[in-house]
């Protein structure tokens, strides 16, 4: 019998380990047999969320050019680079292009292809377009994988979850929330993907209340203006009159920072510098573990303005007061305080200093009178972060966008570090395109949009669904739709997915915020005592190994490919033992 590979989840990630174990076979499994079972109900390649039937209106929110689905020699990895054409280089558009999704379906698909013709002979792949319902099998056995429709299991010597983004189960407050709109006869959307979202029921004209401003909501936006006939013409938008109003806010209050629109020149700053594998080695050699805020933000702070002071000195020294050699020696042994002042002394104007609370929270401690009056501070605030995006003259952002890629590279290695830092580097570093952003400013202007404040506070009372913010003390919105314009919270015990929620109750442990715990090592699933499951791996978003976006920008690491990397050498490895000329010999 043939050794047997089962992969659930088709897009991505399952594509890039294909990718993976095409590249290592020649090496860990020449001349054996395998069966590679590829199980998803939607193609292969692009998978649900980058699937050809949805909206030409939904793009990517990364240029062309820093979509890769290759390795190139600066991945960490023990497997070969193959090396393969940008997204931008593959379907000949320009490498500052915001390519829509189906564009880049089309590029998984042949990604995907490419990988499938390069395995060698004797290993085949069947792509089982249906759901896994569930695992089973002993450790040290053949595992059963459960297909919907199917009277019998696909038999498997190992199998790989790659599942990617999870539907969720609503939290208590959503269950309220549901319960409340079925009996007030309201509308209440819960977290979801935007392009699965029947948003037929948001009626022209009306208010809804949307709760949260980062990708999902500008998904959400395109989709109830020019996917209801609304048109931009320059600067303006010109409504169809099918809209509704939305009303929306974030505990922030403000979209996520437009993506930089210019490329680094000169010098990149060199990374890592105080966080780095040994830095991480010595953090995960701890008997006790670590507390994030004490001793791991420290260092992502010193990192990020070793990147930021780096390049606003070799790039731009006329804005600084000390020679680079004489402010990086000081920096390097200064505790924080020290740091201040230091850049205090070096950094004349305070615009060009680096201060990552006041990134966090740019609205805190800002209240206005009127909703009228916030609407024009937070529109001048937009435009003024679009000009700083679009300016070279500020590089110290695309330093610190670098530093951000640099320092989460080096977190996934420590496991699950809580939710507070994803958002903190998708609100810097994974904001939308540019013209999103002036898209917003149009829609704003024309009162199709309306800026609510940060610390939104939702409450669903006399009938009705009311929003308040401390950003315009007193002032309340009224609705009688309520969007939560997030993504599901990847969590095992909440997942809609059955297969996940099986292998939760059969023994696989997960963090205190709901992720799959897998071996750092090779993706292996851990169980309560910390064990390796010999025959069971997990790659992606739901587990404690997630990576930086949904794609890997050239040249900067992939985490995501190194991790692709061990688990299928990981894998070859295991089942070569396996194989029918193995046993004989």
């Amino acid at each position: 019998m043939k050794p047997a590979l089962v992969i659930v989840g088709a897009g991505p990630r399952g594509t890039g380990l294909i990718e993976r174990i095409a590249a290592n076979a020649a090496e860990l499994y020449a001349g054996s047999q395998l069966d590679i079972h590829l199980v998803d109900p939607h193609p292969p390649g692009g998978g649900r969320i980058w699937r050809d039937a949805q909206s030409p209106l939904l793009w990517m929110n990364s240029h062309a050019e820093d979509v890769t689905m290759f390795t190139d020699d600066t991945v960490d990895m023990a497997g070969p680079v193959r090396e393969g054409p940008t997204l931008h280089e593959w379907a000949g558009v320009t490498g500052s292009t915001f390519a829509d999704r189906r564009l880049q379906g089309a590029y998984l698909r042949w990604v995907y292809d490419e990988a499938v013709a390069a395995l060698p002979p004797g290993i085949t792949v069947h792509h089982h377009p249906v759901r896994a319902l569930r695992v089973g099998g002993p450790r040290d056995g053949r595992q059963q994988v459960w297909l919907e429709g199917r009277p019998r299991p696909l038999l498997a010597d190992l199998v790989v979850l790659a599942l990617g983004h999870l539907d969720a189960e609503h939290d208590q407050q959503q269950r309220e929330l549901a319960a409340y709109a079925r009996t007030h006869g309201l509308v209440h959307l819960p977290p979801d993907f935007t392009a699965d979202s029947d948003l037929s029921a948001l009626k022209a004209g009306e208010p809804v209340l949307v709760r949260g401003f980062g990708l999902a909501f500008v998904d959400l936006m395109a989709l109830l203006t020019e996917g209801r006939g609304g048109r931009y013409e320059q600067d303006a938008y010109l409504p169809s009159g099918q809209e509704p109003v939305l009303y929306v806010g974030s505990r922030r209050g403000v979209p996520y920072h437009s993506k930089i629109g210019y490329d680094l020149t000169g010098e990149r700053p060199p990374l890592p510098r105080f966080l780095g594998p040994a830095e991480t080695g010595a953090l995960l050699a701890r008997p006790d573990g670590f507390d994030f805020r004490e001793e791991v933000w420290p260092l992502v702070e010193k990192e990020l303005g070793y990147a930021h002071y780096h390049r606003l000195f070799t790039a731009h020294p006329e804005r600084t007061a000390l020679k680079w050699a004489d402010f990086e020696e000081r920096y390097a042994d200064a505790d924080p305080g020290e740091r201040a002042a230091l850049v205090a002394e070096a950094v004349p104007d305070p615009a060009d200093r680096l201060d990552l609370a006041a990134l966090d929270r740019p609205l805190a401690g800002e209240h206005h009178a009127t909703p009228e009056e916030f609407q024009r501070a937070l529109r001048d605030r937009i435009e003024e972060d679009l000009r700083r995006r679009h300016d070279p003259r500020h590089s110290p952002d695309l330093a610190v966008f670098l530093g951000l890629l640099s320092v989460y590279g080096q977190l996934v290695r420590l496991g699950d570090i809580g939710p507070w830092w994803h958002g903190f580097f998708s609100f810097l570093a994974s904001g939308p395109p540019g013209p999103r952003l002036r898209q917003m400013l149009a829609l704003s202007r024309a009162g199709v949009l309306r800026f609510v404040g940060a610390d939104m506070n939702v409450t669903a009372e006399d009938g009705v669904f009311r929003a308040t913010s401390p950003t315009v003390p007193g002032h309340t919105v009224e609705a009688r739709a309520l969007v939560e314009a997030r993504l599901p919270e990847p969590t095992v015990r909440r997942t809609r997915d059955a297969l996940l929620r099986d292998l939760h109750a059969d023994g696989a442990a997960e963090t205190p915020d709901g992720l799959l715990r897998v071996d750092r090592a090779d993706g292996r699933v851990l169980d309560g005592a910390g064990r390796p499951h010999p025959r069971r791996f997990a790659l992606g978003p739901f587990t404690d190994g997630r990576t930086p976006g949904a794609f890997t920008r050239p040249r900067t690491g992939g985490p995501a490919f190194r991790q692709n990397d061990a688990t299928a050498r990981a894998a070859l490895t295991f089942l070569r033992a396996l194989a029918p000329h193995a046993s004989a010999a």
